[in-house]
């Protein structure tokens, strides 16, 4: 009896489908629907050079932020990751120790994997996006309320890191480094997704006076 019920829903629903014609507009408009509502669920992407989107710019930006938020999480598992605005800004703090030897300048081994991740993430902007990174190291005032000026560990280590980065083919424009009044034993690296036409330098035109005044 059970049977022959589920037969008879089945066989309702082919008749339906059989007579039933597909409208495109609505059929996207419904696939755009589930899309948008269910876009959280997804699972990150797993491959860090691939970012493409069929839902707008947001998703772009919340790709590169879950594959970003994975890659810490699983290298540099002392990291704690922070979504300041979602698709667009975020910050990661990890202290010193995760990527720089006690005393020492060089970038650790266990950390060049990370890096090279990175650059992958940053290389890989779809068009009319910029990935870009800020990292910033805590340092201590040399007299008053004065940065240090020369060589210190920390600039040393902001230096190497930036260098480290160039080698592996990071775009230029998407790294900056700096050093802040704060704690020596952390690291605060921010990444940003911004558009493209926003960043470009715009230059307006001198006036020409028409005549003499």
């Amino acid at each position: 009896m059970f049977l022959s019920l589920f037969l008879l829903v089945l066989a309702f629903f082919i008749i339906l489908v059989s007579i039933s014609t597909i409208a495109d507009v609505k059929s996207q408009a419904v696939r755009n629907s589930l899309s948008s509502t269910f876009r959280t669920v997804l699972s990150p992407s797993t491959d860090p050079t691939e970012f493409t989107s069929m839902d707008g710019d947001i998703l772009a930006g919340q790709q590169f932020q879950e594959t970003v938020t994975g890659l810490f999480s699983t290298s540099l598992q002392v990291a704690k990751v922070e979504i300041v605005r979602p698709g667009k800004l975020m910050r990661i703090k990890l202290p010193v120790s995760a990527m720089f030897a006690d005393g020492a300048t060089e970038v650790r081994p266990v950390a060049v994997p990370v890096l090279d991740r990175v650059v992958a993430v940053l290389s890989s902007r779809p068009p009319g996006l910029r990935f870009d990174m800020e990292f910033v190291i805590g340092t201590a005032f040399t007299e008053g309320t004065s940065l240090p000026v020369n060589q210190t560990l920390e600039t040393g280590r902001a230096g190497n890191l930036a260098r480290e980065m160039a080698r592996r083919g990071v775009p230029p424009d998407s790294v900056a480094i700096g050093i802040r009044p704060g704690r020596t034993d952390q690291i605060i690296i921010w990444f940003f997704v911004r558009d493209e036409a926003e960043t470009l330098l715009r230059l307006q035109p001198k006036k020409v006076p028409d005549g003499p005044s």
